[in-house]
């Protein structure tokens, strides 16, 4: 009789958060595993929570639960702390400093001794080309690699990835999905993505929030290949995305 296969630890795990924002809460009581392999998707419609849950686990907004990273209790630390700790994060507005040039942007998110400058420049040669040029004259989409590739210099156990897609032209999202399915191979990825192209390209399995609470999980396939699953819980078609 052969032995079951054990499951490989999640890389986080999160336990009833709740979060709020300047008093109103904005999350309920949000429950989810992140494999330590692969990307992990989190959709659900406007306002539902998902940005906010991204950055509930790193302590930007106030909150309350458990947040384990690779077996750690993490919800009493503070942001820089959690970030030490190897959270890397691209945040839904990029948040570059637009008066500082690309270098100079990548430079300042280098923590490690030996940044991983050669896969990131690999990853974005046009940022290479670009390296004296002031971040805010970028492009959006420019703009969103310099956010991706300052997660990417350094040697995180996790990356949390909101809205890399957002706002951006078809030809860039190809990139930045590019880029992130490359990253994946190394890292493992939380992203929240309302491109679902893009989550059935990338994502192995998915959370669906709701309301502030997770109301379903499985692969994301599972869910994107069922239609009436999707228009209900994303009130999309997954078939208009395919």
């Amino acid at each position: 009789m052969s032995t079951p296969a054990t499951l490989p630890d999640p890389i986080l795990t999160v336990t009833h958060l709740s979060a709020s924002i300047a008093g109103q809460q904005v999350v309920e009581d949000v429950t989810f595993q992140v494999p330590p392999t692969g990307i992990t998707a989190v959709l659900g419609r406007n306002g539902v929570g998902k940005t906010s849950t991204i950055r509930g686990i790193l302590g930007l907004i106030s909150r309350r639960g458990d947040i384990v990273l690779a077996g750690e209790r993490i919800d009493g630390l503070q942001t820089h702390q959690i970030v030490q700790r190897g959270v890397g994060y691209v945040p839904e507005d990029r948040e570059v400093f637009a008066g500082l040039t690309v270098a100079e942007n990548l430079s300042l998110a280098e923590r490690d001794k030996n940044p991983r400058r050669e896969f990131v420049a690999e990853l974005f040669p046009d940022l290479v080309k670009r390296r004296g040029q002031l971040a805010g004259t970028l492009s959006g989409g420019q703009q969103q690699m310099v956010s991706v590739a300052r997660a990417l210099l350094n040697e995180n156990r996790i990356l949390l990835v909101d809205e890399p897609t957002k706002g951006l032209a078809p030809k860039i999202v190809a990139e930045v999905a590019d880029a992130l399915e490359e990253a994946s191979k190394i890292v493992p990825i939380l992203l929240v993505e309302q491109n679902l192209e893009v989550v059935r390209r990338l994502a192995d399995d998915a959370i669906v929030i709701a309301s502030g609470r997770v109301v379903h999980t499985g692969t994301a396939r599972e869910i994107l290949d069922d239609v009436a699953l999707t228009t209900r819980l994303l009130g999309v078609s997954a078939e208009a995305h395919a």
